[in-house]
């Protein structure tokens, strides 16, 4: 069988990143497992992620529940215009999502289709480095938290983000919040915002909004550094990728292809 120049590089250059992808994602592991090993009598390591499942998330067109939960549980103000919506999770073309993890054959299968996105609680987040005020911080659970009352506005830290996932209100956003919900804390005009993983609701033993929303299961959360947890479980056995790896950030977001 002949091939042509292109397909071998082509082929050659999938082989590749299939290599560094599964390299990355088990020093990953083994450096999740170092920062969190447990010393005795401590209570259990964690170090939350989430892994989506773009074609489980395709199955059913136009749906949009992990958004309207998380809109509820969050008090997200629901605004139209794109240069002052606030979004903490959203859908983005697979090609706008993951730039650098397309080729002739992923663009095939996720051609046209829309991935969820949100903040991806990166493991060297540049967010955290450029904050003057310290308004935004990376917990020892991997979680990269907002302090409203902190934050002066001033952006620093949605200019640092390569992934588009802090939002900035531009004026008061209370009027746009459909139905409060009175146990979670609303924001003022002048501060950024975005997603933090349900950290209040983790507290609780309970799930993410969006995962317990999600009736395609297309969203699974867990522990990373509990090698019987689901996430850890995909992680090993099924290839990930991630947004923009080459950046450096190592996000705790993966997508199943």
């Amino acid at each position: 069988m002949k091939i042509s120049r292109k397909g071998f590089l082509e082929i050659g250059g999938l082989s590749l990143l299939a290599v560094a992808g599964k390299t990355a994602i088990g020093a990953l592991l083994g450096k999740v497992e170092a920062e969190t090993g447990s010393q005795p009598g401590a209570a259990p390591a964690t170090r939350w992620a989430m892994v989506v499942d773009p074609a489980k998330c395709a199955e059913k067109d136009g749906c949009s529940d992990c958004i309207n939960a998380c809109n509820k549980a969050h008090n997200v103000p629901v605004i139209k215009d794109p240069q002052h919506e606030v979004k903490w999770i959203w859908r983005e073309p697979f090609e706008n999502a993951l730039p650098t993890q397309a080729s002739a054959y992923t663009e095939k299968k996720f051609r046209g289709k829309a991935v969820m996105v949100f903040c991806n609680h990166c493991d060297n987040p540049p967010c955290v480095r450029v904050c003057p005020v310290q308004a935004t911080w990376k917990r020892q659970d991997g979680i990269v938290m907002m302090d409203w009352h902190r934050c002066i506005g001033c952006r620093y830290c949605v200019a640092a983000c390569p992934y588009g996932s802090r939002s900035f209100n531009w004026f008061d956003p209370r009027p746009y919040i459909a139905e409060m919900n009175p146990d979670f804390p609303t924001r003022t005009k002048g501060v950024v915002e975005k997603c933090n993983f349900c950290e209040e609701r983790l507290a609780k033993g309970q799930p993410p909004a969006c995962v317990e929303a999600c009736k395609e299961k297309a969203l699974v959360f867990g522990n990373l550094a509990d090698p019987q947890s689901e996430v850890r479980q995909l992680l090993e056995s099924r290839y990930t990728i991630r947004r923009k790896p080459e950046l450096g950030t190592q996000p705790d977001v993966f997508y199943l292809v």
